[in-house]
């Protein structure tokens, strides 16, 4: 039987912002004509990403010292990005209009990455054993995959609001998906 290695939340968080500026790196590099399809995987892992990081990881690193404040800072930064990224999605990915808002959306979220990195993973482990950040890495599994996975400018910020509406809207999301996906074969 194979053994499984175990990852923390903030190995998870971590792992998961590589992915992001790898997918960034691939947008930028395509070709006009290429970045959409560049693009999609983007904008999923993003949206995805948030949600779970306002469900699970936000909730806990806000017990930690000066938590609150950090947090509030960081969901900020999360909606301003959660807008942009919706206006994004409705541009054309082969105009100039798209690659200069997509200069500024990725200057934004890295910054957001590594202020999550340096500031609130810290938190995390302030506040939570080695048992509490692995059961963490499975409420964000959860989270993820029941997330929107698209941006949603009137999308709740908050663990309850995620949770209530979350599902639905993501389930709506994922049908949208898969009508996509299927007109393109």
């Amino acid at each position: 039987m194979a053994q499984t290695q175990e990852i923390y939340a903030t190995t998870f968080i971590r792992r998961q912002h590589d992915q992001i500026r790898d997918l960034f790196d691939a947008v930028e590099n395509a070709a006009p004509e290429d970045r959409a399809e560049a693009f999609e995987p983007l904008v999923r892992l993003l949206a995805v990403h948030e949600t779970a990081e306002e469900m699970v990881i936000y909730p806990a690193a806000a017990k930690g010292e000066a938590g609150t404040e950090i947090v509030e800072q960081r969901k900020a930064e999360e909606d301003v990005a959660k807008k942009a990224l919706a206006d994004l999605e409705k541009l054309d990915p082969a105009s100039a209009e798209f690659g200069a808002a997509f200069a500024q959306l990725r200057a934004d979220v890295l910054s957001h990455a590594e202020a999550e990195e340096e500031e609130v993973l810290p938190l995390l482990t302030e506040v939570a054993d080695a048992d509490e950040l692995k059961q963490m890495t499975a409420q964000l599994e959860v989270a993820e995959a029941m997330a929107p996975t698209h941006p949603h400018k009137t999308a709740p910020e908050s663990r309850a609001g995620n949770l209530v509406m979350g599902p639905f809207v993501g389930m709506v999301d994922r049908v949208r998906d898969a009508i996509r996906d299927a007109r393109k074969d």
